[in-house]
């Protein structure tokens, strides 16, 4: 193990790792003591995974747009399918739901970033459409819903139901303080389940960031100036 490699701390799917070929990972901060800013956490994670291929990563902007890699730059998007080996590709978070998903017999992978306006939009419901306009099967399909902020503290407004529509009556639980709290896990497992995904093929790091300061950041316990986790997936070049 490298030096840069020691560094990459991460949580991983046991039905994952028995892929051959595949490497994945929801990545965990290094301390909970300050964080980098966030070219270098690109950096470092990037060094880290040279060995198994290229990250590749997107300028996040909450929505369901799909892109297919190998590309040049970040383009803006949440959601990402390739079948290209050495193609890591990568999704930056810090609350919002990480979501890999693999087809292990074509060997083709597809990742995405799904906060509240991700999931209104349906972003994990985008990502399987797309595997399967590459001929993948949902049945065959394996996906990892990763650490974020869960049910337990994620309080909202009653404004956000509305983006749900008739969804909004499964997401939504009261909370504590009077105010409804928003599951943004389940909503992305019933798109998955919707699009075919058979449940018992779909995993779960379910870990809340909010309450695991020295595990991994938090926008709502940090602020905006916090750092972000990298989750990756991809076949190894």
């Amino acid at each position: 193990m490298t030096a840069s490699q020691a560094s990459l701390r991460r949580a991983v799917v046991p039905a994952f790792e028995e892929i051959p070929g595949l490497t994945h990972g929801f990545e965990r901060r290094l301390g909970p003591a300050g964080h980098e800013d966030r070219d270098s956490s690109r950096r470092r994670v990037a060094e880290a995974l040279g060995p198994h291929g290229r990250l590749f990563l997107m300028q996040q902007v909450h929505g369901a747009r799909v892109w297919q890699a190998p590309w040049e730059g970040r383009p803006e998007g949440d959601a990402a399918v390739s079948a290209e080996p050495g193609a890591l590709l990568g999704i930056e978070t810090a609350d919002c739901l990480p979501l890999l998903v693999v087809d292990p017999g074509r060997r083709v992978v597809a990742a995405a970033h799904a906060g509240w306006r991700g999931t209104a939009q349906g972003v994990a419901r985008a990502v399987v459409q797309a595997l399967v306009a590459t001929g993948s099967r949902p049945e065959d399909l394996l996906a990892a819903l990763g650490p974020a902020n869960d049910v337990c503290c994620y309080e909202v407004g009653d404004e956000l139901r509305e983006p749900f529509g008739a969804e909004a009556s499964h997401l939504f639980k009261p909370g504590p303080r009077g105010k409804p709290h928003l599951d943004v896990r389940s909503g992305n497992v019933r798109q998955l389940l919707g699009e075919g995904l058979v449940a018992e093929r779909i995993h779960h790091v379910a870990e809340c960031t909010f309450h695991q300061p020295d595990l991994y950041h938090s926008y709502r316990r940090e602020g905006a100036g916090g750092g972000r986790m990298i989750s990756w997936v991809g076949f190894r070049g």
